[in-house]
């Protein structure tokens, strides 16, 4: 191979195979060079200025805003690099709340993280930070503007991904933060409630709303029976932040440690997967049957649902009346335990931050009490288990609850984009055998790409079926249904990738979505149950709300409201 092919990189000759920019190169290379303001699947902002390197002229580029040219020769590494990154830190610091050990970032903080590896023992600037300044209205989403560090990763992640716009940079100079539009708070913007901004928040500016101590509460109550659902992708993201090394798959250890902290029963929201597979499938054959209009939008996302609602409400119409599996179990739960006369707290443990604004909507009420009383999301989960002091890579896994404790691999797939459409699939094919099986598998179903389109055959109708995740192809896929592009059945996530990449959850690189959504696709593998028609469970539930059903499991949204 050509010598000019090469960049050297601290005297390491490091082959160029299309890399956009020095610093995917430098990570090739196998040095971790500290970043704030860097996400592959972003735009290239370089505010942050930490991944500064020095080339052979000595000068000092950005690597993420640099492409690689061959026969380069850059150093990473140099004192005066190393001297640079601590300035940068040490100006950070100095207008930072440094209340480390109260903040809900403490130990996950990048910020924290890099002051650490470079050796910041003092800061030798007066610290000008102001003191906390916490934008609480959102029932999702907790905002501390004095933690903020102007990465811009947050503005980047509602605008581009997103294409909510719900914040963006306002003032200028030393002046300058993260605000919605006229400052109105987060509640009344535009926001969805998607979580993502705090996803990439490198500190604590943007964290999750923490509702444990509810939680808590139910628990420490003698008079409270506390039932709990967990949805199918947290039992693939909590494994690791809780030391599992080699068994990622995590839904038996995470029941054994709900009963040890006190809970009286504990199902799989998987149950309620499989009855919104029953429902939407039917939706979708009316669809079919012309007896619907087309396209029929899933609902089984919040954010989605509320970003419909408050961009295109004149698409509300087409949006499934079926409520979402948490919202479904939760129903069937709080109809199951009503006769019995117990003082029921019910806690739904999810990936998404959304759910939490959801759980509080008019529509999800029964006499004005909350079919779902409290939502807790995978991070939540993750400290609740900590503070508990349970060893978690302890505990001896243990089995949910009956009479909802069958589920099938059907509902298990729902946690990743294209899941919701599988299943629909496997109740749709009337070839029911294992090649049935893997047709839907096959169809066009499977992937993280954002954005997927494709027709199968159902019986002698072609069904037109497009799948997005990220609301910014939600709503490219809406202009061309706008522009005159037919679809049958459209599934949309919020989050890219689908539950398993849900702003509740611990965070992942587009690498880790994609061994998430596989765990769940090998969980399906192991079920003895691959259809949601299958499961038996789903027979005696209707039996027993014979009359009943359509009122516990669809919803008529009020378009509108906050």
């Amino acid at each position: 191979m050509d010598a000019n092919e090469f960049v050297l990189i601290d005297g390491l000759t490091v082959p160029l195979d299309g890399e956009k920019n020095l610093l995917e190169l430098i990570r090739k290379a196998g040095i971790s060079l500290p970043t704030f303001c860097y996400y592959s699947e972003l735009s290239i902002y370089g505010a942050c200025r930490m991944c500064m390197v020095e080339n052979n002229w000595g000068e000092l580029e950005a690597a993420c805003s640099t492409p690689p040219k061959a026969g380069m020769k850059i150093q990473t590494n140099t004192e005066r690099l190393r001297r640079y990154r601590r300035m940068i830190l040490e100006l950070l610091l100095s207008n930072h709340c440094r209340d480390c050990t109260t903040c809900r970032k403490n130990n996950s903080c990048r910020l924290q993280e890099l002051a650490t590896r470079f050796g910041i023992e003092r800061v030798r600037f007066p610290n000008t930070a102001d003191s906390s300044d916490v934008e609480d209205s959102s029932l999702c989403i907790r905002r501390d503007r004095h933690k903020c560090i102007l990465c811009g990763d947050c503005v980047r992640m509602c605008h581009e991904i997103q294409n909510v716009g719900a914040i963006d940079f306002a003032l200028r100079g030393s002046k300058m933060t993260i605000s919605t539009a006229f400052d109105i708070p987060l509640a009344e913007s535009d926001c969805v409630g998607c979580g993502q901004c705090a996803a990439v928040c490198p500190t604590g500016a943007i964290v999750v709303k923490n509702d444990t101590r509810r939680f808590w509460d139910a628990l420490s109550d003698k008079n409270i029976n506390v039932i709990v659902q967990i949805a199918p992708a947290v039992r693939v993201a909590v494994g690791r932040e809780l030391g599992l090394v080699g068994e990622e798959n995590s839904m038996g250890r995470i029941v054994a440690a709900l009963r040890r902290l006190g809970v009286d029963e504990i199902f799989d929201t998987s149950t309620g997967a499989d009855i919104t597979v029953l429902e939407e499938s039917a939706e979708c054959l009316a669809v079919l049957e012309e007896k619907r209009e087309r396209p029929l939008f899933t609902s089984c996302c919040p954010a989605w649902v509320s970003y419909c609602e408050k961009k295109h409400p004149d698409l509300m119409p087409f949006v499934s009346s079926c409520r979402s599996p948490m919202q479904m179990f939760a129903s069937l739960v709080k109809e199951h335990y009503r006769a019995s006369g117990r003082k029921i707290f019910h806690v739904a443990i999810m990936p998404c931050t959304a759910k939490k604004y959801e759980a509080a909507r008019a529509e999800f009420t029964h006499d004005g009490s909350p079919l779902v009383d409290c939502v807790i999301t995978s991070q939540e989960l993750v400290h609740m288990i900590r503070e508990s002091g349970l060893q978690f890579a302890e505990l001896e896994p243990e089995a949910v609850d009956m009479p909802f404790g069958t589920i099938s691999g059907a509902g298990v797939i729902f946690g990743v984009t294209g899941g919701v459409t599988e299943a629909v699939l496997r109740r749709l094919f009337p070839d029911k055998t294992t090649r049935g099986l893997r047709a839907a598998a096959f169809a066009g179903v499977r992937g993280m790409r954002g954005s997927k389109e494709f027709a199968v055959q159902v019986d002698d109708k072609i069904v037109k079926i497009a799948i997005v995740s990220g609301l910014a192809n939600a709503e490219k896929l809406i202009g061309k249904i706008r522009a005159g592009e037919k679809y049958d059945f459209v599934e949309v996530m919020a989050c890219p990738g689908g539950c398993v990449s849900g702003g509740g959850q611990p965070f992942a690189a587009v690498s880790a979505r994609e061994e998430r959504g596989n765990l769940l696709y090998a969980a399906d593998r192991m079920s003895t149950i691959k259809r949601s028609e299958d499961n038996p469970l789903m027979s005696s539930l209707y039996e027993s709300f014979r009359g009943r059903v359509h009122g516990l499991l669809h919803v008529h949204y009020q378009t509108g409201d906050k």
